[in-house]
């Protein structure tokens, strides 16, 4: 267990040469939100009562929570560092020590996350506290306990993903097309760009048979009230259901690339 809290260490001194830099990503990440905000408080405007179900304050408080939850758990650079170890053969020192690859990369993505959240804290807070009138809380500390676990897991999904998609630079040369597609289609479905119970109930519906709303608009919903009793619990039962199932094929595609990656020479 120490040598995965050194790799954490490492990963947070790594990650702190870049502070600047996240400083500065995480006040233009403002910008697209400042203006998706503007675009609803024109729409509210021009109509009179809710939307989908959705008063201006839970609108706007579902943007800002999905801007938190984002930087505590997007995955950015991880799978095209993964990709590029296999592709230039750096993955052959991780089979002669005695460490996990997942686990190894996991404390990295970890230490990111963390250092990315301590640095967006102040322009994301400030901004919170300039919508406040508009900034909706949990209803109780259960729900807002909920809301914490179901972020955990969607961390743990996020990363299991692009982990799994990164492993498959054992096989194709060239993955930035594939990681693309599927980012830009979760970013869609999985709730980013706006609530999916604001889209038809037969296609949400099937949305909610693949992982994606479980990345974003799950938890998200529930911190805004929008799913709650039963029906949150049922989510998060499927949420965690299919971090087993990434984990399981994340083991699986690992060892499948490994023989291959070992039969060839690396």
């Amino acid at each position: 267990m120490r040598k995965y809290w050194h790799v954490i260490n490492v990963g947070i001194q790594n990650t702190l040469v870049y502070r600047v830099n996240f400083v500065f990503r995480s006040i233009f990440n403002l910008i697209p939100l400042i203006a998706t905000i503007s675009l609803w408080r024109t729409v509210y405007a021009s109509k009179e009562g809710d939307v989908a179900g959705y008063s201006l304050a839970q609108m706007i408080s579902y943007y800002l929570i999905v801007t938190i939850v984002d930087a505590l758990t997007a995955v950015w650079d991880d799978d095209w560092q993964i990709a590029a170890d296999i592709r230039d053969g750096n993955i052959s020192q991780f089979l002669l020590k005695p460490i996990d690859f997942l686990t190894y990369r996991f404390c990295l993505f970890g230490a990111q996350r963390l250092i990315y959240t301590a640095v967006a804290l102040v322009p994301v807070t400030l901004f919170i506290l300039v919508q406040r009138k508009y900034f909706v809380l949990p209803a109780d500390t259960a729900t807002l306990g909920v809301f914490l676990i179901s972020i955990a897991l969607t961390g743990m999904l996020q990363f299991l993903i692009s982990y799994t998609l990164a492993l498959l630079a054992f096989w194709l040369l060239e993955i930035s097309t594939l990681i693309f597609i599927i980012f830009a289609f979760e970013y869609i479905a999985g709730g980013h760009l706006f609530p999916l119970d604001i889209l038809p109930p037969a296609l949400a519906k099937v949305l909610f048979f693949t992982p994606f709303p479980y990345q974003m608009f799950f938890p998200v919903s529930i911190y805004v009230g929008k799913i709650t009793g039963s029906a949150m619990w049922q989510g998060l039962f499927i949420q965690a259901m299919w971090v087993i199932a990434f984990y399981a094929l994340a083991r699986f595609v690992w060892w499948r690339g490994i023989r291959k990656y070992s039969a060839v020479g690396g």
